[in-house]
């Protein structure tokens, strides 16, 4: 039996429509983005803690994604913000793979401290 509930997890795409080194824009409220590094997939918030602009949008090397509005980077794996001008971290959500279908917890959202000062 399947703890995956239509309550917490939000069917994304297939595993096969989300090739590795490409992200996508989930339709959630608030939105997220997924990404494919190397076969594992991550989730944060597509809203730059900077400023207003999809995160979906960037540029994304290895696991670290750039915002395309003012060169800010992120940590697809954990939501750190890595570069000025973002100071805070975004939220990262929970990913599940079941029968090659991809679902993102998106009422489970968590920020880490920020650990940088």
């Amino acid at each position: 039996m399947s703890d995956i509930s239509t309550d917490t997890w939000v069917m994304v795409c297939a595993t096969d429509e989300l090739v590795p080194g490409e992200g996508v824009k989930v339709g959630t409220c608030p939105p997220i983005a997924l990404f494919n590094i190397d076969g594992e997939y991550f989730a944060i918030d597509d809203t730059c803690s900077h400023a207003e602009y999809s995160l979906s949008d960037g540029y994304l090397d290895g696991d670290k994604i750039e915002c395309e509005l003012h060169y800010a980077t992120f940590s697809v794996r954990t939501g750190e913000a890595l570069t000025a001008p973002a100071a805070d971290p975004v939220g990262t959500y929970p990913v599940r793979v079941q029968d090659d279908t991809i679902f993102v917890a998106a009422t489970q959202r968590c920020v880490i401290d920020k650990f940088r000062s």
